[in-house]
């Protein structure tokens, strides 16, 4: 019976470590099982070869041995020795997926790699916050006008109800019932919805929203049709459910109807994903005779729609126009967010819907999330509830208005010869055309410490018009003339 005349672990034993010898020896075997390098009926050396080996107790090897034998890993054969396992199946030899992307992640070669699928399209990169230089978001609300006093009052009395009604526990995955009839009542007075709690159900943002009324509505190949310009992370989420997206055109008043009749008659289309109160990226409202001839599509070709409305609470000109929802309820899934109202960091969406996709769409909630943030939605209702919401929101609208008036002077005066735009009605951004090279201008401003939404980051089409959605909400009249002086160095 041949033993190996030269015996070492692929790991090296550290007695410096915090793990214990003995435990160092077990990790070391596993991985150099699992990795292929001991093979099913592999004979070890002795415990007191071993031992000598690395320099070791023999008793600590003995333990380590037992404790193997144990678990199954190793098998004692009397007196002939110890052996790796007859019964280990063999190492799984890897397979190239061209299907998939994939990412091997280890731990610098101390436990075999794990191989992680994802589905293309590539991921994006992640949106992360902070960092140098000058950041421009795409339409944020100005979180230092909260009062930040405010928030905690309502924080301490939010936790104070629940103390007193048992409130800490876990609760109803469509949200905490108070906000939902908050949520409700305004939807009814605001925007002319005919809905009740029973039809609410709270997400984490509008992006939750989205993705989980995509969840209900569609299957893996599912067609969605999208604008050519668009929410990025709303395709993102499509495509991470399998659906199959269909861009299609829009002008200068949002989405091209018939592009979108071209698209139903040329496949079956199952949902559409629409923003519009004001059309993300550009800004326009989608006019009345536009909404009601996609409803009358949406009747005749049996697809839902998808109704983001994530910028509703501010308006500059005249009364904004009422939600699709408002008048289609069964053909709308409504997204909206609290979001701008309060802060992105509270982290507070909604769907309005029918009272059955509601009951599924929290089934989906029960399976991935448990419940929302029960504490923070009784903060939100508690703010609605006094009053204070309605007041701060007030207050905010005149400063925004001031500063949307103060950026497009801005831009006018320092981009007037290179820019195109038009005055939002609503929101708080400006989608701002260049005559310039993009490209360029974007390399320019990335090595000048500028950040902000890359042009194609809207765009699902290569031949959609360009250009970037800059948000004037969050920055002060002096960080304003700050970041369009940047953006005209970067372009210049």
């Amino acid at each position: 019976m041949l033993r190996p005349w030269q015996v070492s672990l692929s790991e090296r034993i550290n007695p410096g470590r915090d793990v214990p010898i003995y435990m160092q020896i077990i990790q070391a075997l596993i991985r150099d099982i699992e990795r292929g390098r001991l093979t099913s009926g592999t004979y070890l050396p002795s415990s007191r070869q071993l031992a000598t080996v690395l320099g070791v107790n023999r008793k600590t090897v003995v333990l380590a041995y037992d404790d193997l034998i144990a678990q199954g890993w190793l098998t004692s054969a009397g007196t002939r020795g110890t052996m790796v396992s007859a019964s280990l199946p063999g190492p799984t030899p890897r397979r190239s997926d061209p299907g998939a992307l994939a990412a091997a992640v280890g731990d610098g070669g101390a436990t075999p790699a794990i191989l992680y699928r994802f589905t293309p399209p590539p991921l994006r990169p992640l949106a992360l916050p902070g960092g140098p230089g000058l950041k421009l978001d795409e339409g944020a609300p100005d979180g230092r006008l909260f009062p930040a006093e405010l928030l905690s009052r309502a924080y301490r009395a939010a936790a104070h109800r629940a103390s007193r009604e048992n409130g800490f526990q876990y609760r109803d995955p469509r949200g905490v019932r108070r906000l939902r009839e908050s949520i409700a009542t305004m939807l009814r007075s605001q925007r002319g919805l005919t809905v009740t709690a029973e039809n609410i159900c709270i997400t984490r943002g509008s992006q939750n929203g989205i993705f989980l009324a995509a969840q209900v509505l569609l299957q893996p190949g599912d067609a969605v049709i999208v604008e050519a310009l668009t929410y990025e992370p709303a395709v993102a989420a499509f495509h991470a459910l399998g659906a199959h997206v269909v861009p299609v055109a829009l002008d200068g008043d949002g989405i091209d109807i018939d592009a979108v009749e071209r698209a139903c008659r040329q496949r079956a289309v199952r949902a559409l994903f629409l923003t519009p109160h004001h059309q993300f990226p550009t800004t326009v409202s989608l006019r009345p005779e536009r909404r009601l001839k996609l409803l009358e599509l949406s009747r005749q070709f049996g697809f839902a729609i998808i109704e983001d409305d994530y910028d509703h609470e501010f308006h500059f000109e005249s009364q904004p126009l009422l939600p699709m929802a408002a008048y289609a309820p069964g053909q709308v899934l409504y997204v909206g967010s609290l979001s701008k109202l309060l802060l992105p960091a509270l982290r507070i969406g909604y769907v309005a819907a029918p009272e059955a996709v509601i009951d599924t769409l929290a089934h989906s909630v029960s399976v991935t999330d448990g419940m929302g943030n029960s504490l923070t939605e009784e903060v939100a209702a508690e703010l609605i509830e006094s009053g204070e919401l309605r007041r701060h929101a007030r207050k905010v609208w005149r400063i925004y208005a001031r500063r949307r008036t103060a950026f497009a002077a801005e831009v006018d005066r320092v981009l007037g010869d290179i820019v195109d735009y038009r005055l939002p009605d609503g929101g708080l951004a400006f989608w701002l055309r260049f005559d310039a090279d993009l490209d360029r201008m974007e390399e320019r401003a990335i090595a000048m410490g500028l950040r902000f939404a890359s042009s194609r980051s809207f765009m699902t089409t290569d031949h959609a018009p360009r250009g970037l959605r800059i948000g004037f909400g969050s920055l002060t009249e002096d960080e304003a003339r700050t970041a369009i002086a940047a953006l005209a160095e970067a372009a210049g």
